[in-house]
């Protein structure tokens, strides 16, 4: 078999660091494989991507000890435009990747760059567009585009210069699960049709695993740790000891003692859940104790809020809610739904075309941004829409600039939140060398340093990995035990199950469900509009024909209790 991509005794040192990013490499992958590349963030899984596909050295200096090959030839001997010519990358934010105003510019870039003849160019446009399932779309602006759609563009103008690799590097970060799914099917039809490489970086290892590998790599601070069948990683103790988080229905066979050996083909959920038995579980669950959330008082509250651009087109309608003190609420729907307007419109930074909001009873309806934010906290999706700072400690400190504090409180308040953050040790970083997950957990800083009685926060999750997201989360939920009140827009359902005592799903400008969690995942119909899926253990449940909550709530407890020999 053909080795497409070849590592030996590889390190790399980035220009700006004292000791290397990636330390002793030896891998090799073969024509045709499907590769997933997982591990923490900084364990270098994402400069690993960039050694295979040109990045480095051409867009990051550094040291380069060891060899790389590529299809057979030396890879410093591969410009970075030979080098596309053999893989073809889609990046975590394929908006950084489009040189194309319409679908159809974009996919044709490479094309034209070739003086490829009209007649052939638009044959090749729509075939491609085709395979990607975009063709419906190719006079559409980019703009206009879904998360979703606009990674399939991506991907189609990767596919028109016909790479031997297909490299994705996060592919699952900012889609909602329906979109990731669909996503997955199509890498795999992909991959089956063509016969290509396929490489895939991601910790979303439970949505990703919804198609087969034949190996998974695991990455710690630098090196490989693991490089097997994905039936003997899931078996083992390799994504513990990375730090990330294991298919759920996996945790679940572990809390329910049963034995997670290759031979049952743990990768595959349909055919690993025979492993599951009834009467054990139900003497299992009989041992568990359920803690039911007391009703406190309402902080915040929304009486017929509306919005809207234009009086003919309302993008909320109607919004009745309250937010108890003390609790955390996810906000979740399918993009459009209205729930990062309705984040600007209680953080001040839109007004509302009518009705009223009130915060401790007093009503704020009409307070300027800068009265609104002493009380209420927002933190972007984009972290690069918020950082304004060249260091992290300054981009933290600045957001205590208005308050008045002294130099030793200011101080204090920092380390605090940086550590808890887990971005103390990185205090002296220049902004531009976090990955998008450290940037992101700088904004979540700079806005928690200011203690709001209200945060909210738009995807704080998304581009972290297993274990930085429990960090935030268990400090968020350490907030909220002090009496903050958080409102969350996510897509994840973990977070959305094992943290939020209230989910509101937005749909149409309105709210149409707000209330448990739990009972939001039996409503399928509900889910479909939300763009959201049931976990795996539905699957299990189904299978022992019992009710899903209570095999949950255990499992999540237990994962949790797993998860503090990390901390």
């Amino acid at each position: 078999m053909k080795t497409m991509i070849e590592f030996t005794h590889f390190s790399f040192t980035y220009r700006s660091q004292s000791e290397p990013t990636l330390r002793q490499i030896d891998l090799s992958i073969q024509e045709g494989e499907r590769v997933l590349i997982v591990g923490p963030s900084g364990s270098g899984k994402s400069t690993l991507a960039q050694c295979i596909n040109g990045l480095i050295p051409f867009s990051y200096p550094g040291t380069w000890e060891g060899n790389v090959r590529v299809n057979g030839t030396d890879a410093r001997e591969l410009s970075l435009f030979d080098r596309s010519k053999h893989i073809g990358t889609v990046l975590q934010d394929p908006d950084a990747q489009f040189v194309g105003l319409s679908v159809g510019e974009d996919i044709a870039f490479a094309l034209e760059n070739k003086r490829v003849a009209r007649p052939k160019m638009s044959h090749i446009v729509e075939r491609v567009a085709k395979l990607t399932d975009v063709d419906h779309l190719i006079d559409s602006r980019l703009n206009e585009l879904s998360g979703g759609q606009r990674q399939r563009v991506a991907l189609a103008g990767v596919l028109v210069e016909e790479a031997d690799v297909l490299l994705f590097d996060e592919p699952l970060a900012n889609l909602d699960p329906v979109a990731g799914s669909e996503a997955m099917a199509l890498l795999d039809r992909l991959q089956r049709e063509t016969g290509r490489t396929l490489i895939v970086v991601e910790h979303r290892i439970e949505d990703v695993l919804s198609i087969p590998f034949d190996r998974i790599i695991v990455m710690v601070d630098g090196a490989i740790i693991a490089d097997d069948h994905p039936d003997a990683i899931l078996s083992n103790d390799s994504l513990m000891n990375a730090f990330l988080r294991e298919p759920l229905y996996v945790s679940a066979a572990r809390w329910a003692d049963i034995a997670v050996q290759p031979k049952d083909r743990p990768s595959d959920l349909e055919t690993f859940v025979t492993r599951f038995e009834r009467e054990p579980i139900l003497s299992k669950l009989e041992e568990e104790t359920v803690t039911i959330h007391q009703p406190t008082s309402p902080l915040l509250e929304l009486e017929h809020v509306q919005f809207h651009y234009r009086q003919d087109q309302p993008v909320l309608e109607r919004i009745d809610a309250t937010f108890e003190k003390g609790t955390l609420t996810t906000l979740v729907g399918q993009n459009g739904a209205g729930k990062s307007t309705l984040a600007k419109l209680l953080s001040g930074y839109k007004r509302v075309s009518s009705g009223t909001i009130r915060l401790n009873g007093e009503e704020i309806t009409n307070q300027s941004i800068a009265d609104r934010a002493k009380k209420v906290g927002f933190v972007l999706q984009n972290p690069n829409h918020m950082i304004s700072k060249q260091t992290v400690h300054e981009e933290v400190r600045y957001g205590m600039q208005a308050l008045g504090l002294s130099d030793e409180e200011e101080s204090e308040r920092l380390e605090q939140t940086l550590r808890r953050c887990g971005l103390y040790p990185f205090r002296n970083w220049p902004i531009q060398a976090l990955s998008f997950g450290q940037k992101k957990r700088v904004t979540i800083a700079s806005i928690l340093v200011r203690q709001p009685d209200v945060l909210i926060l738009d995807e704080p999750t998304a581009g972290q990995d297993y274990r930085h997201y429990s960090e935030i989360m268990d400090f968020l939920e350490a907030l909220k035990q002090d009496g903050m009140t958080l409102l969350i827009i996510t897509h994840d359902m973990h977070l959305v199950l094992e943290y939020s005592d209230q989910v509101c799903l937005l749909h149409g400008g309105r709210i149409r469900y707000a209330g448990d969690p739990l009972s939001l995942l039996l409503q399928e119909n509900l889910l479909h509009h939300a763009h959201l899926k049931q976990t795996s253990l539905f699957t299990v449940a189904r299978h022992l024909d019992m009710d899903v909550k209570p095999l949950l709530s255990a499992v999540i407890r237990a994962e949790r209790k797993d998860r503090k020999q990390w901390q």
